[in-house]
């Protein structure tokens, strides 16, 4: 399984990553604010994908592309977009808006209705103008994520289909501001004021993770589908026992043992695609461990609920 999130549409306020190129005036929207060409706006996603402040805000959605608005001004906005493999935006348009997007991370194809398909590859990047149509899609075996700019602010998609060679008008999908800034219902602005900042760093980390039972740990491992690893410090390791064929690596450590870009990685660890499954005693540690995992690049990270003492208490094997 992947990790699954619910689509979160939130504004960031530290936009100096986004914010330093100078605009010339080429139109005016509704606030008087000069609009962007599509060539600033190319400059402005090759600056935000650059910058690394994007790589904590991914999330994926097994079940329809991801994407947050990341920062909402008067002349453009700046949009974070996830693809799982197979994930497409469909034929489209973007009303009035001119557009800029970077492939961030893996690569990404882009369809034209008049033909002509298109790879983009990490740090490419394309631009267009207004009523410009496309179909982008993750026609690969792994994540991509992007970033896209467009000005005036993306206010419509206009969505199309292709029959008999013709570009015929679907639907019209319409954002407005007060959905895009809302980051949360007034009950989860309520349940988090009553939680430790412990506990609210702990939900938001496992809102980002499909977690496994003991038992899909051990089915998975057995599958050769994931690797197991336990994070335990040598103490807890030695009054509470062990997995067999589990790899230790001590939490301390962990990120420098599986990064494949680290001097200091394992062997094995040679690819971001890796399904680590970790697990700690009680299984409140290895969550935040698997999210920081997954914010190096290690997607698949996941733990185990309950850690070694809940395996140990559904009689699986230990030592």
């Amino acid at each position: 399984m992947f990790l699954i999130q619910t689509e979160r549409q939130a504004m960031t306020a530290d936009t100096k990553a986004f914010e330093d190129i100078p605009a010339d005036a080429v139109a005016l929207n509704g606030n008087d604010a000069p609009l962007r060409t599509p060539a600033e706006l190319a400059q402005i996603v090759e600056r935000a994908a650059a910058s690394g402040d994007w790589i904590k805000r991914v999330r994926l959605n097994t079940e329809r592309r991801w994407y947050e608005r990341i920062y909402a001004g008067p002349d453009h906005d700046l949009w974070l977009i996830s693809w799982l493999p197979g994930q497409s935006t469909g034929l489209h348009d973007h009303g009035a808006s001119s557009g800029a997007f970077i492939v961030a991370m893996g690569s990404l194809e882009e369809l034209r209705p008049q033909g002509g398909t298109f790879r983009i590859e990490r740090s490419q990047f394309r631009h267009f103008g207004p009523e410009y149509t496309h179909d982008v899609r993750n026609n690969s075996d792994a994540p991509a994520i992007s970033i896209h700019a467009y000005s005036p602010p993306l206010t419509v998609m206009n969505e199309y289909e292709l029959e008999g060679g013709e570009v015929i008008s679907r639907s019209r999908i319409q954002w407005e501001v007060s959905r895009v800034e809302q980051k949360s219902s007034p009950q989860d602005a309520e349940d988090l004021a009553d939680d430790s900042r412990i506990e609210q760093r702990l939900k938001a980390a496992r809102a980002r993770l499909t977690r496994v039972s003991p038992v899909e740990a051990r089915d998975a491992v057995e599958r050769r589908e994931a690797v197991l690893v336990d994070i335990r410090p040598a103490s807890q390791r030695a009054s509470e026992g062990v997995i067999p064929g589990a790899l230790i690596i001590e939490r301390n450590v962990l990120e420098w043992r599986l990064d494949p870009s680290s001097s200091a990685r394992l062997p094995g660890a040679r690819s971001l695609d890796l399904q680590i499954i970790v697990f700690c005693s009680q299984g409140y540690a290895s969550s935040l461990a698997a999210a920081d995992l997954q914010d190096i690049g290690l997607w698949r990270a996941t733990d185990m609920v309950g850690g070694f003492q809940a395996w140990w208490q559904r009689g699986l094997p230990s030592v």
